[in-house]
């Protein structure tokens, strides 16, 4: 999957928590959400004004817009390595976010599991 079908996608699931995502699904929406907030973190700084500590007005947008799509293709992608959404949790630790990482790093199952089919590459 490109980095524009990964986005589509996660949009078009905007806030479907069921299902498998793929490992480039996942990392490219990762990506989008990362390069979007430093983009909207600069126009706030340098068209609105704001200070470079403080959240402006399209950070914030952005983040609103973002949120939930993140937080089900993360759902998705644990799904795919026979886990539980849930365990997204775990980014309230320090330790549990890198566990997290490892998870969402980790190849997904080539068989069919509990939450559904393998995703196609």
């Amino acid at each position: 999957m490109d980095f524009q079908t990964s986005i589509k996608t996660c949009f078009n699931k905007y806030a479907i928590f069921s299902g498998r995502a793929s490992r480039s699904e996942f990392w490219w929406f990762f990506l989008f959400g990362f390069l979007g907030a430093i983009i909207a973190w600069i126009v706030d700084v340098m068209i609105f004004g704001y200070a470079s500590d403080a959240y402006g007005p399209m950070y914030l947008i952005f983040l609103l817009i973002t949120a939930l799509p993140s937080i089900a293709v993360g759902a998705r992608r644990l799904h795919d390595t026979d886990k539980t959404g849930w365990w997204q949790l775990l980014w309230i630790t320090f330790v549990g976010g890198i566990l997290v990482i490892i998870w969402q790093a980790t190849m997904g199952e080539k068989k069919k599991n509990r939450y559904g089919s393998p995703v196609k590459k």
